[in-house]
């Protein structure tokens, strides 16, 4: 049965795409529940940051579930309502104020592909298989989904990539800035989960401020709101955290980050 797993490993939140019979594709419904599973781990105050990840080890996300197509999208109607879920599933990573990483091992593509994009950090193993298909299958991409390809890869690499409807591998997408790292696919696990305890040992107020910070950064000048982010950026300052780090670092000690 096609599903998302959510689950809570410390201070670590997992949103696991669950349809291996067909390379964890996203069916209508998995659309629909990602913001809300994204927000309920995002509210969670023992939550520090969030992975998204495919079951198993062959796909991250294969794509949308074309099998639903001519039934989910047969009317105007329909497609309309269906793409309004999607791009409300691919704002989530985005709208999230913890940080959001895509955890790529195997097939990501289509869909699969605008996901990882809306992440804060990407990170893949040496086996993954990437592929945008829009070309192949016909379908008009919008503009804010061309624009967070681009503001990602670049309009060359998006334009490329767009274009060809070819496969890339974990070295191209590394180059494209697509992934931040790559891994082998033996460690992984280890490499990914150590990058989350990382994190997570973080002050959680910094954590939040800074990922607004780039998401202000990202917008059109009139759309920012700056008195906004400077008010978390002050609670930072004022924050018991920054007292915390500050001892720390005189002690020569770890801190103790509670995300006051």
């Amino acid at each position: 049965m096609a599903k998302l797993i959510t689950r809570r490993e410390g201070a670590v939140g997992w949103v696991v795409f669950s349809n291996p019979a067909r390379f964890n594709a996203m069916t209508y419904d998995m659309w629909k529940a990602l913001p809300e599973a994204l927000a309920s781990l995002d509210a969670d105050p023992e939550v520090r940051l969030v992975v998204l990840a495919g079951d198993g080890d062959k796909a991250f996300v294969s794509g949308a579930d074309v099998s639903q197509f001519d039934q989910a999208r047969a009317t105007p109607k329909e497609q309309e309502a269906y793409n309004q879920n999607v791009e409300a599933a691919y704002l989530a990573p985005t709208l999230a104020a913890k940080p959001v990483v895509a955890k790529i091992r195997g097939i990501c593509m289509g869909g699969g592909l605008g996901l990882a994009a809306a992440c804060d950090v990407r990170f893949a193993a040496d086996d993954a298989v990437f592929r945008m298909p829009a070309a192949r299958l016909g379908l008009g991409y919008s503009f804010v989904g061309m624009r967070r390809f681009v503001h990602v890869l670049g309009a060359a690499n998006a334009a490329d990539i767009f274009f060809s409807a070819r496969k890339f591998d974990a070295r191209d997408a590394l180059a494209m800035g697509l992934v931040s790292r790559v891994f082998a696919a033996a460690d992984f696990d280890r490499e990914v989960d150590a990058y989350c305890r990382m994190v997570a040992e973080n002050a959680p107020l910094t954590l939040v401020t800074a990922k607004t910070a780039i998401r202000e950064v990202l917008k059109d000048a009139a759309a920012r709101d700056l008195d906004a982010l400077q008010r978390q950026i002050d609670a930072c300052y004022a924050s018991a955290d920054y007292a915390e780090g500050r001892a720390a670092f005189k002690e020569k000690r770890a801190p103790r980050f509670r995300g006051v």
